[in-house]
């Protein structure tokens, strides 16, 4: 019995979890179930449940490790460039390379994965907006910031701007899934950087 109590799992929880993730982003949240899960993965339902829960449960295992991952662009450009400007152009230039890699599903888990909501997954669309929110609003931050620095003239609308830009990345995700390329994407994130404001700092210049 001891050693029964003491074995390990027969499968690599985060292998799996790739593998989930990668379900979840290409058919979306309520198209993908337990059973195609199960199949993909080989896990038998048993093991699936004990080692993650349920669908719903499972699902924002997904979430976190897709942000911690295949999105962890965004929060890297907001966090590692020293204005705005430079994150936010990061931002989309990496958003036309990720949404379009023939390596994984084509856009942002996180905009699409439930882009078809049923009553059932009323939790989960809030959840997505609630992120993608989160997202904009860092957007903002970022902005707020280069203002009350000087970087950005006072009279910048910086909740519009991160509307904008968030609009932008949303928009760039849907082209993706619709089969645009780098290029074009890459075009996009190019013309969205002209809306930016004149800057009133010459660090503001990106190098």
């Amino acid at each position: 019995m001891a050693a029964t109590r003491g074995r390990r799992r027969a499968f690599d929880q985060d292998e799996v979890l790739e593998q989930v993730t990668l379900a979840f982003w290409r058919s979306g949240y309520d198209s993908t179930s337990m059973s195609d899960l199960t199949r993909i993965t080989g896990v038998n339902p048993p093991s699936m449940y004990a080692a993650f829960g349920d669908k719903r449960a499972l699902f924002g295992q997904v979430v976190g490790y897709y942000q911690r991952t295949y999105g962890a662009f965004t929060v890297r450009a907001l966090d590692e460039e020293p204005t705005a400007r430079r994150a936010i152009e990061r931002m989309l230039a990496e958003a036309a390379v990720s949404y379009t890699d023939s390596s994984h599903p084509q856009g942002c888990l996180v905009i699409s994965a439930a882009s078809n909501p049923t009553a059932v997954s009323s939790d989960v669309v809030a959840q997505l907006r609630e992120l993608r929110e989160a997202g904009r609003d860092a957007i903002e931050a970022k902005i707020r910031h280069d203002v009350d620095e000087g970087v950005l003239p006072s009279t910048v609308d910086a909740h519009g701007l991160a509307v904008f830009f968030a609009a932008t990345i949303q928009g760039m995700s849907g082209q993706a899934r619709d089969g645009a390329s780098t290029t074009d994407l890459e075009r996009v994130a190019e013309l969205a950087m002209h809306a930016w404001p004149e800057s009133s700092d010459a660090r503001q210049v990106a190098v």
